[in-house]
């Protein structure tokens, strides 16, 4: 019967041993008093970590250039918070510039306490160009500049590569008869082209015009009258 006791014993610390593991206790120590067969032991619980209710920790956000943010202050938590809580949230984003790439921080405020979080606008994938065909240009002394990338572009341009084109025209001078060129830039491509700034034409008054027109006539006609006299033999 003894020897029973002892196997039963055994077999069952060993199990509670397993237990023990599987469940996180930890044994930290056994004590056998042999006369009585009794073994004493004492168990503690392991510590799991695990996330506290209600803990206020925010995300790293990021997103694509000219996205709106989002609204929703449950995008910028790392764990779910109870509604009464939310409610008393304030999250600022008015430092993150959307239309420039770059490292920004967001803030949620609770009870007077300022957390700060990161929030990255990353570059948007620019469409893709092979090749851009600018246009010879040919203006008049004293004209105007225009901003329209069509002007100066042969090519259709995508509205999304339109905002990553830079147009440089601070060569030309429009006050000023010459041929200048003219450059634009995109995605690293480099392109030229030429402006033809041209004296306009003097348009005289009608009577002016009239007398321009008949001395011209007058001077043809005696033009005209001094070679025949010329080619007219003498007797």
């Amino acid at each position: 019967m003894k020897g029973k006791v002892r196997i039963i014993t055994v077999s069952t610390i060993a199990f509670l041993g397993v237990l023990c593991i599987s469940s996180g206790i930890i044994m930290p120590a056994v004590i056998k008093t042999e006369g009585k067969q009794v073994i004493k032991f004492s168990i503690s619980q392991k510590r799991v970590s695990k996330a506290k209710k209600n803990e206020l920790k925010l995300k790293d956000m990021e997103s694509e250039i000219n996205t709106p943010l989002s609204v929703n202050i449950k995008d910028y938590l790392v764990y779910d918070l109870e509604d009464k809580i939310l409610k008393k949230l304030k999250l600022d984003t008015s430092t993150v510039n959307v239309t420039e790439a770059g490292t920004y921080t967001y803030t949620i405020t609770y009870k007077k306490k300022i957390f700060n979080g990161k929030y990255v606008i990353k570059e948007k994938p620019l469409p893709t160009i092979d090749n851009m065909t600018l246009k010879s240009l040919k203006l008049e002394k004293g004209a105007t500049l225009s901003t329209d990338l069509s002007t100066y572009i042969i090519e259709a341009i995508p509205e999304e590569a339109k905002i990553a084109i830079q147009l440089d025209l601070s060569a030309v001078n429009v006050n000023v008869a010459g041929v200048y060129q003219y450059t634009v830039t995109y995605n690293g491509k480099f392109y030229t082209g030429n402006i033809e700034i041209f004296e306009p034409q003097v348009k005289l008054p009608p009577q002016e015009q009239t007398k321009t027109e008949d001395s011209k006539k007058a001077e043809e006609d005696k033009t005209k009258t001094e070679t025949k006299k010329e080619e007219t033999p003498t007797t």
